[in-house]
């Protein structure tokens, strides 16, 4: 079954399931920034590029498997050909729905069918009525597992699925993700971080995470805010993380705090439900806000583009359900003519999914999060991933890129049970 993604958001609109994105949240028509035509078009045109897979490419079996530490989605074709992704550490979980929701479904179908097999997984058993992370993140993993299957299949690069690579290498920012760090301290830990990575860029945290106003030390968030400029310099780009932890006004007080510091953006910074709270800062401030990052609805990130919610645009891959997803909001932020930065939920081999996302995504942010775990699996990619002066390469290897995974394959085991009780 061809699930037809422009005549159900068409119908949808028309017949007030979703109503017009211009009204949504109470929000007056006037303030609307995109065009509701572009944005329709942008969310439904296809996405992949599958002129090269000339032949039914089957999937015969898809099963989770544990090696080490790391947790693996093994797709096969009935040809024997093989893909792989790595799933976040939330599949310790969400395992059961990822077994019995989403697997299932893609059994015996053709890879080729991708687009509208990602359509049909979401009515499929009611599974709509599990709509957010948890579901998509499932999603995603069969879905980068399959692209991987299909980029073996031709011989090429992911890349070439979505209309080739775009760029070889990302430009990456670094963050502690601490909290409980003081001003003088955030700052010194930041400071090895760009000395290690010649990174240009940096994000702390401000505020204490979904916190109504309250700081994690008190008045540390204003005090980083102005020793970061001062000490970093005017060469580093700052960044600001809030974790939707403000109310309008005082998300306000700290964005003017930013903005005297010429900080490039704040992320979050009300809760990340609160979209028309998130508008309000938005229209009140010159810098720009990024959010999206809990995202999982195609329709709210409509409504945020429409509305000038957002300034950057920021799905993270995995939470949204992969790469065809994530690739429809980027369009429709480009329709926009606005900017996309992916936050990296894993920190097994998220960095690899951000590089492989962006190499064929055009209208990418300035930087991207330079996640942990470089190291320890960018051995695993042709050519190995690493970090130099600042960027982060693009694998070039088929698929996903992933081609030394031989020993994690050998010493994987089958997963049926709770993977919580083995805790290698």
């Amino acid at each position: 079954m061809r699930y037809r993604r422009r005549e159900f958001l068409k119908t949808s609109l028309a017949a007030g399931i979703i109503g017009p994105l211009s009204t949504a949240f109470g929000q007056d028509p006037q303030a609307v920034n995109a065009d509701e035509d572009a944005l329709i078009k942008a969310a439904s045109t296809p996405v992949l590029h599958l002129e090269d897979v000339t032949a039914p490419v089957i999937i015969e079996s898809i099963e989770l498997l544990k090696s080490g530490r790391l947790f693996l989605v093994r797709t096969r074709s009935k040809e024997g050909t093989v893909g792989l992704s790595v799933p976040n550490e939330k599949v310790r979980f969400l395992y059961p729905l990822l077994l019995q929701q989403v697997i299932p479904f893609f059994i015996g179908k053709d890879a080729r069918d991708l687009e509208s097999l990602l359509d049909g997984v979401y009515v499929h058993e009611s599974n709509y009525k599990m709509q957010g992370l948890p579901f998509w993140c499932c999603v995603a993993w069969v879905e980068l597992s399959i692209l991987d299957l299909l980029g073996k299949t031709v011989r090429k690069h992911v890349s070439a699925l979505f209309g080739g690579k775009v760029r070889d290498k990302i430009p990456i920012y670094v963050a502690s993700g601490n909290r409980e760090t003081t001003p003088e301290e955030e700052v010194k830990v930041l400071q090895k971080r760009i000395a290690e990575t010649g990174a240009r860029a940096i994000k702390f945290k401000v505020g204490g995470r979904m916190s109504r106003n309250m700081d994690s030390i008190p008045n540390r968030s204003e005090g980083l805010i102005e020793l970061s400029r001062k000490i970093l310099g005017d060469a580093i780009t700052i960044q600001a993380d809030a974790n939707g932890s403000y109310d309008v006004p005082k998300a306000i007080e700290i964005g003017k705090r930013l903005e005297a510091i010429k900080a490039y953006l704040f992320e979050e910074p009300c809760p990340f439900d609160y979209l028309d709270d998130t508008k309000r800062v938005a229209d009140a401030l010159d810098i720009p806000i990024s959010g999206g990052e809990q995202e999982s609805s195609e329709y709210r990130f409509a409504w945020m583009i429409r509305n000038n919610a957002v300034q950057i645009v920021q799905p993270d891959v995995h939470y949204y359900g992969g790469f065809v997803r994530a690739t429809r909001v980027a369009r429709m932020a480009a329709s926009a003519n606005l900017q996309i930065t992916a936050h990296i939920s894993s920190g097994n081999t998220g960095f690899a999914d951000m590089a492989n996302f962006f190499s064929f995504t055009s209208n990418m942010g300035r930087f991207q999060e330079l996640k942990s775990g470089v190291d320890k699996t960018g051995p695993l990619f042709d050519p190995p991933i690493v970090v130099k002066d600042g960027f982060l390469n693009v694998p070039a290897g088929h698929g996903l890129g992933m081609t030394h995974g031989e020993d994690l394959l050998k010493n994987a085991k089958l997963v049926k049970e709770c993977p919580n009780q083995d805790r290698e």
